[in-house]
This record gives C-alpha cells, structure tokens and sequence, in this order.
C-alpha cells in the first residue's frame, strides 16, 4: 500500500472533478466535517441520521472525517499529521462495480460517484469493496450514504458563484482542501498536484483516485542538514511507510 507520484489520471468522463487535501497544511479543526454534516443534514442535500446523539454511545453517519496520526521517520522528528478520508471518486470504482442494484453509479460528466438512495437495499457490498473505508451506512434510513462533492451545490445558479464549491473546501479555514478539473491540465487542481508531487493512495489497488493528496513536506531535526528538494518530487520514503501502516489500520 502508500502513495505515489501522480503521472496521469485515467478516465473516460468528460471532466474529472475532485479534491486536493493538504496535509501539510491541514491542522484537524473538523471544520470540514462539521461543514459537511451540516449541508447534508440542513435540507439541502441527502439528511444524514443520528441516533441518541446526546446519549451514552451515539451513532452518525459522515461523509468526511479526519484521522490523526503522530509521525516518527528515523531520519526527521516526530510530527502529527491530520488525515482527512472521504470517497475518492475512483475512475474505476470498485463500489459501483458490485452494486447488485446499481444503485452506485458513476456520473458520465464529470466523474462524479453517486448513490441512488432509492435503489440502495443497504446490503454494504459496496462498503466491503471500497478499500478506502470511505462508505457509510446510515443508520436511521439503512441505506448507503457517501461523499457526492455538493453536487448540490457546485451546479446551484441560486447561491452565489463564490459558494459553487464543496462546503469542506467553502470553509476550510487553513486553505488544505482544493477543488477543480483534473482532466484540465491548466486548473488549479493539477498545478498543485504536479508541483507537489501530488500522490494517489493505494495506487496497486487499481481504483485510480481522482482525489489526490500532497505530502507533509519533509522536516528535519535540530542542527541537521536538510535534504536537497525540488519542486515536483515524490513524498519522502520515510512518510510513504508511514502511509502504508496508516491505511492499513484504517482498512
């Protein structure tokens, strides 16, 4: 498992929307998560349920969530990092391949991947295929819910153009999440991926995860020299192991 180097984003749709997610930049306030949950639950889009939310062990479905690691490569000091997880929008969705009822599809457009909730039976086979972990079910209508980009609100003429963006990226309050074209070598999406070495996860999967993420840049400690960089390259190999043991406990 771990990240890679992104050379090109295989895909048969007309646009390739996604996001960019910092981790570098990001510093685990949530606001993303609350964001999102407010959206979906406000009226706007697909309510997400709670059950006993004020109880002793409540139970919510989210669409985005963030995990937080500490960090320590042999060659640098010991760090945190902020892992923000949602859909990745795979050019080859495994979720959508398994659905018995297609109710998981993935839009011709702009690459979006979506659940129909009137045709989910809530059997979780797309939940067990995502090797992202980025499915889930909802527990009051038992049906399964996910990340849809606010493609509620990246379309709606009726908010301001400034808003036409996911509410993660609208509020995000360190400037970590970035949304555009992947399939447009110029936007701003495949700059930052290009010259950060932007990275897919889990690349021998085989999803191809629009979603990218840019590395923690490297960090050295006191007194030590710091290694050559330039712009471009690939996350350190002491991060990328780090990567690998992360996902693995996030299966």
């Amino acid at each position: 498992m771990g990240g890679q180097e992104v050379t090109s984003l295989p895909s048969s749709t007309d646009k390739a929307l996604g996001l960019v997610i910092d981790l570098d930049t990001c510093v685990g306030c949530h606001a993303c998560v609350v964001s999102c949950k407010e959206w979906n639950t406000g009226g706007y889009g697909a309510p997400l349920g709670d059950l006993d939310p004020y109880g002793a062990e409540p139970v919510g479905a989210f669409l985005n969530r963030i995990h937080t690691f500490e960090v320590s490569p042999d060659d640098a000091p010991a760090s945190i990092v902020h892992f923000p997880k949602s859909c990745l929008h795979c050019a080859d969705a495994p979720c959508v391949t398994v659905c018995p009822t297609g109710a998981s599809y993935k839009r011709s457009e702009d690459g979006i991947v979506l659940v129909d909730e009137d045709m989910c039976i809530g059997c979780g086979l797309c939940a067990w295929a995502c090797p992202y972990g980025a499915r889930e079910m909802d527990p009051v209508e038992n049906v399964m819910k996910k990340c849809t980009l606010c493609v509620d609100r990246i379309y709606n003429e009726n908010i301001p153009e400034i808003d036409r963006e996911p509410a993660c990226v609208r509020t995000c309050p360190a400037g970590a999440r970035h949304f555009g074209d992947f399939s447009d070598p110029e936007s701003d999406v495949s700059r930052l991926v290009a010259e950060r070495g932007g990275m897919d996860l889990m690349p021998e999967m085989g999803t191809a995860p629009v979603n990218k993420y840019l590395p923690p840049r490297p960090k050295t400690r006191p007194n030590a020299a710091a290694p050559a960089a330039s712009q471009g390259e690939p996350a350190p190999d002491g991060f990328l192991g780090w990567l690998d043991r992360a996902l693995e406990r996030l299966g």
